[in-house]
């Protein structure tokens, strides 16, 4: 596997995982119980979405911090 797609994947777990754990807050904290389909559909979104954000700004992420490091 191409290490950058590979690298995207891996921010899209880390993204699902925040989701995840943010809603677990919110349950602790007394908020509404959402159903198990909603969430794991909003969880799937989350992962989908920050790794192809991931994929998209690796670019300009490395362009930029070449930039400020030499």
């Amino acid at each position: 596997m191409n290490p950058a797609v590979r690298d995207s994947l891996l921010w899209g777990v880390v993204g699902g995982l925040v989701f995840l754990v943010l809603l677990q807050g919110y349950h602790l904290v007394g908020g509404e119980f959402v159903s198990p389909g909603v969430i794991v559909g909003v969880a799937a979104l989350v992962v989908a979405v920050t790794a192809v954000a991931a994929h998209t700004i690796r670019p300009w992420v490395r362009r930029h911090s070449r930039n400020e490091s030499g």
